[in-house]
């Protein structure tokens, strides 16, 4: 089972970016699936989560709508979509599954938001 993040970049203040995070081994619609950010010289945060039922989960810090989840089944892939960029939003942003008793981490992808 792993899952592998890709989509990350440099953009300019402002501005969105989509994430992907390709799992397999597992069905990523069957378990609950949070994308986590780590700033450097901070501890990783979680940011959003979308679990089997396709609620869509809001950690302190990120309610303001700026970063939304989605999945496509048929992909077996779940999406961040980041918008209204700023530079606090620079970090790697890493993919996480909760399958069962287990939790799956990807590596991450590096987004760095920067003019």
């Amino acid at each position: 089972m792993q899952v592998v993040e890709s989509g990350g970049g440099l953009v300019q203040p402002g501005g969105s970016l989509r994430l992907s995070c390709a799992a397999s081994g597992f069905t990523a619609s069957d378990n609950l699936m949070q994308w986590f950010r780590q700033v450097p010289g901070n501890e990783r945060e979680p940011v959003v989560g979308l679990d089997s039922m396709n609620s869509m989960l809001h950690y302190k810090g990120f309610t303001g709508g700026r970063f939304t989840v989605s999945r496509d089944n048929a992909k077996n892939t779940v999406y961040l979509q980041m918008n209204s960029l700023t530079t606090e939003d620079t970090a790697v942003y890493y993919c996480l599954a909760n399958i069962r008793s287990t939790v799956v981490w990807g590596k991450g992808t590096r987004v760095a938001v920067s003019s």
